[in-house]
C-alpha cells in the first residue's frame, strides 16, 4: 500500500518548479475540447460563460498595460484559444438550448436569460438587431482594422528586417556591444517579425468565429422552431418566443466576449510608441494642452446654443470642458514656491549646459568602415544567404595570421547617398576604393590567357583593375571554360577589402594596435618587453619601426626577433630608420623567403655600376635622393619597365642595392614601381645565390 505522505509529497513536488503552468494548457485545451463532446448542465454552462466573460475582460486590461507589442508575444495564441473556448460554449448551449428550451428561458442557464431578456428588453427583434450591429462592429470595423495594421506591420517588419540585422552585425563589429546583446537584439527583431506575421493570420480566425456566430444563430432559431413544434407540440408563437430567445441570448453572451477580444487585439498592433502604456500615452498627448481642451469648449457651446439642439448636453459638456481647461491653464501659470523655483532652475541648468556643444557630441572616425547601397543588404543578411560579414571575419583573422597584428573592426553601415549597387571602402573617413557589384550575377575576370572573349559590358576588376565582364549565373562553366576566374558579389567585395587592408597596414597600425601587441608578446617572452619599454625604447619609437616595416610589405609576425633586434641596437641609437634598418637585416630570411619561395636562387634587378656610383654620390647619406628630374625620371621609369617584365614571368621583382641605398630607392621607386621590392646586400641569406636578372641602365 502506498505511503500517503509520499503520495501527497509527489503531488505537491508536481506542482512545484513551474510544472502546474506547463500543465495549464494542455488541460484546458482538453476542457474545450470535451465541452463540444460532453453534455453540460445549465450551472456549469453559466461558470463557463462567466468565465469567458472574465477572461475576455482580462485580456483587455492586459493589452492596455502594454507598452510595446512583443510585451504580449502570446496574443496570437490567445485570441485562437478563447476564439476556440466561445465556439465549444456555443456547441454545448446549443445542444442544451435545444433539449431543454421548451422547460422555459431559464433552461440553458441564467446567464443566457440574462442577455436575452435583460439586455435587450425580451424584444426578439431588437435582439436580432442588437446582435446583428455586434457581428458588423467586430466583423467588418474592429477585426478587419486590426487585421489589415497586422498586415502592413508585418510586411513592413520583414522589409526591415536585413537593415536591422546589418546595424546589429554593424555595431558588434565595431565593439559597441558585446555577442550576448547581439543575439538578444537579433531575437528581438525575429520575434517582432513573427508577432506581426502571426497576428495577421490570427485576425482570419476572429473572422471564421464571427460567420460561426451566425450560423450558429440560424440553426439555433431554425432546429428550435422545428423541434418545438414537431416534438413538445408547441406553437409556432411560443416555439419562437421560447427558443428564438435562447437562441439570441446564446449569440450575445458569446459576441460580447468577441468584440472585447477583437478590441484588445486593436490595441496591440495599433500601438506606435514605446516605454509607457496606452492610459499614460493618451494622457500625456491628449490633454496636455489648454489651448486645444478650450476650442473644444468653445464648438460645443455654440452648438448648444443652436435651437432645437439638446442644449443642456452640449452647454454642460461645455462647461466642463472649459473648467478642465482653465484648471491646466491656471495649473500652468501659478506661482511656484521658492524650493521650486530652485529646482527649476537647477532643471533649466542642467538643460542649457545639455543643449550646449560638449565633447561627448563629437562622433570619431571609423578606422575601417564598409559602405552599401540599399540593393547591397542582402549580401550582409544571413536570411538572404548573405556571406559577407562571414567573409569579412576570416579577412581579419588571415590578415592577423600573415601580417602579424589584429586590424580594427570593420564597420558596416548602408548609405542612401550611393547608387542602390556601389560600395565603399573608407579608412578613417578617407575613400580607399570603391566599386560596383551585382548580387543576381557574377564576375568573369580576364586573368590574360582566356581563349574566348564573352559578350558584355566590359568592366574592370575593383581590387587590381584586370579587364572583366559580368555575366548572369547560367554563364558560369562557360566562362570557366574560356579561361575567366568566375567569383560572386561578396568575393568580389571581400577581395577588394582585403587587398586595401594588406596594402595600408602601416595605416591600421595605432598606438593600440602596437600595446596589444607587446601585452601579446609579454605573455610569451616577457622578459624582452620588460627591457625594452619603457627602459629602452618608447611605445612610439617601437610604432614607427613597425609602420617602416609594414610601409615596405615586411610582416611583422616574428615580434620577438623584432624586439630583440630593438634590445640590442636601442641604446647605440633612437633613430626609427636605423633601428628599421638593422630589423630587417634580421629579419633578412624571412624577407627573401617570401620573395622567392623555397628555391635557393634570387632573380634581382641591379642597377649599372656607373649609374650606382652616381647615386651613391648624390645621396651623401640623406634620406631623400637628391638627383637631377630628368635622370630621377628615366631611372623610375626604365626601373618600372624591368619590374614588369620581371613579373610577366611571374617572378617577385627585386632591386638589389648597396646598404647606404636601400631606403633612398625605395622612397623614390615606390611610387612609379609599387610593386617593386628592394632589399640591400645585408638582407640576403649567406645560403643563397643571386641571379642577376636585368640590369636597370645598361646600354642596349
Amino acid at each position: 500500500m502506498a505511503n500517503p505522505a509520499f503520495s501527497l509529497d509527489f503531488v505537491k513536488a508536481s506542482l512545484s518548479g513551474g510544472k502546474a503552468k506547463t500543465l495549464g494548457a494542455p488541460a484546458f485545451i482538453v476542457l474545450i475540447l470535451s465541452m463540444m463532446i460532453l453534455p453540460l448542465p445549465a450551472m456549469a454552462l453559466d461558470m463557463l460563460f462567466s468565465f469567458n466573460i472574465a477572461l475576455s475582460l482580462m485580456v483587455l486590461v492586459s493589452s492596455l498595460y502594454t507598452k510595446k507589442p512583443l510585451d504580449f508575444a502570446s496574443f496570437p495564441t490567445v485570441l485562437l484559444m478563447t476564439t476556440l473556448m466561445r465556439l465549444s460554449l456555443n456547441v454545448a448551449s446549443t445542444r442544451v438550448v435545444l433539449i431543454h428550451g421548451h422547460e422555459g428561458p431559464d433552461a440553458a442557464g441564467k446567464v443566457i436569460e440574462a442577455f436575452g431578456n435583460f439586455l435587450v428588453g425580451g424584444n426578439l427583434a431588437v435582439g436580432l438587431v442588437v446582435f446583428a450591429i455586434l457581428m458588423v462592429i467586430n466583423f467588418v470595423v474592429i477585426t478587419k482594422g486590426a487585421g489589415r495594421i497586422a498586415e502592413v506591420s508585418a510586411r513592413f517588419t520583414l522589409d526591415a528586417m536585413p537593415g536591422k540585422q546589418m546595424a546589429i552585425d554593424a555595431d558588434l563589429n565595431a565593439g559597441l556591444i558585446n555577442e550576448d546583446e547581439a543575439k538578444r537584439r537579433r531575437l528581438e527583431v525575429s520575434q517582432e517579425a513573427e508577432f506581426f506575421g502571426s497576428m495577421d493570420g490570427a485576425s482570419k480566425f476572429v473572422r471564421g468565429d464571427a460567420v460561426a456566430g451566425i450560423l450558429i444563430l440560424a440553426i439555433n432559431i431554425i432546429g428550435g422552431l422545428i423541434i418545438g413544434v414537431a416534438q413538445h407540440d408547441l406553437s409556432f408563437a411560443d416555439a419562437g418566443t421560447k427558443y428564438v430567445m435562447l437562441a439570441i441570448g446564446d449569440g450575445l453572451v458569446a459576441q460580447i466576449p468577441a468584440l472585447v477580444i477583437s478590441i484588445a487585439a486593436g490595441l496591440i498592433v495599433a500601438r506606435v510608441g514605446q516605454g509607457q502604456d496606452i492610459g499614460s500615452q493618451l494622457a500625456g498627448q491628449l490633454l496636455n494642452s489648454p489651448q486645444a481642451i478650450a476650442i473644444t469648449s468653445g464648438i460645443l457651446a455654440l452648438m448648444g446654443m443652436i435651437p432645437g439642439m439638446p442644449n443642456f448636453a452640449f452647454l454642460t459638456l461645455s462647461g466642463a470642458f472649459g473648467y478642465l481647461a482653465y484648471r491646466m491653464a491656471t495649473k500652468q501659470s501659478e506661482p511656484v514656491s521658492d524650493v521650486a523655483l530652485q529646482e527649476a532652475e537647477k532643471i533649466k541648468s542642467a538643460t542649457t549646459e545639455a543643449q550646449e556643444a560638449t565633447w561627448d557630441d563629437l562622433v570619431p572616425v571609423d578606422t575601417v568602415a564598409l559602405e552599401v547601397g540599399y540593393r547591397l543588404i542582402s549580401l550582409v543578411d544571413n536570411k538572404q544567404d548573405g556571406d559577407l560579414l562571414k567573409r569579412i571575419k576570416a579577412i581579419r583573422k588571415k590578415f592577423a595570421q600573415e601580417i602579424g597584428f589584429l586590424p580594427p573592426a570593420v564597420h558596416l553601415r548602408d548609405n542612401l547617398e550611393l547608387r542602390p549597387t556601389v560600395y565603399r571602402i573608407l579608412l578613417k573617413g578617407v575613400c580607399m576604393g570603391e566599386g560596383e557589384v551585382f548580387p543576381t550575377q557574377v564576375l568573369a575576370i580576364n586573368p590574360g590567357r582566356v581563349t574566348m572573349q564573352l559578350p558584355g559590358p566590359q568592366t574592370k576588376d575593383p581590387a587590381f583593375g584586370l579587364p572583366a565582364i559580368w555575366i548572369n549565373e547560367d554563364q558560369k562553366e562557360k566562362a570557366n571554360a574560356a579561361g575567366y576566374t568566375v567569383v560572386d558579389a561578396s568575393t568580389v567585395v571581400a577581395t577588394h577589402l582585403s587587398h586595401i587592408l594588406q596594402t595600408a597596414a602601416s595605416q591600421l597600425l595605432g598606438r593600440t594596435e602596437t600595446q596589444q601587441l607587446l601585452e601579446h608578446c609579454a605573455k610569451t617572452s616577457p622578459k624582452v618587453v620588460e627591457d625594452l619599454t619603457p627602459k629602452l625604447l618608447d611605445v612610439a619609437v617601437i610604432q614607427k619601426v613597425l609602420q617602416n616595416l609594414l610601409d615596405e610589405s615586411v610582416h611583422i609576425r616574428d615580434l620577438r626577433t623584432i624586439f630583440e633586434t630593438l634590445l640590442d641596437i636601442g641604446s647605440r641609437t633612437k633613430n626609427p630608420l636605423e633601428l628599421t634598418a638593422a630589423v630587417r637585416v634580421a629579419l633578412g630570411r624571412a624577407i627573401v623567403q617570401g620573395l622567392s619561395g623555397h628555391t635557393d636562387d634570387l632573380n634581382v634587378l641591379v642597377l649599372e655600376p656607373r649609374l650606382e656610383q652616381m647615386i651613391n654620390q648624390a645621396h651623401q647619406g640623406q634620406e631623400q635622393i637628391g638627383m637631377d628630374p630628368n635622370l630621377a625620371e628615366n631611372l623610375a621609369r626604365q626601373t618600372s619597365d624591368a619590374a614588369n617584365r620581371q613579373e610577366q614571368l611571374g617572378q617577385t621583382p627585386v632591386l638589389l642595392v648597396p646598404d647606404t641605398l636601400r631606403l633612398g630607392m625605395a622612397r623614390l621607386l615606390k611610387r612609379a614601381a609599387p610593386n617593386l621590392r628592394v632589399l640591400s646586400h645585408s638582407e640576403i641569406p649567406e645560403n643563397r645565390t643571386i641571379r642577376v636578372a636585368q640590369v636597370v641602365g645598361a646600354k642596349s
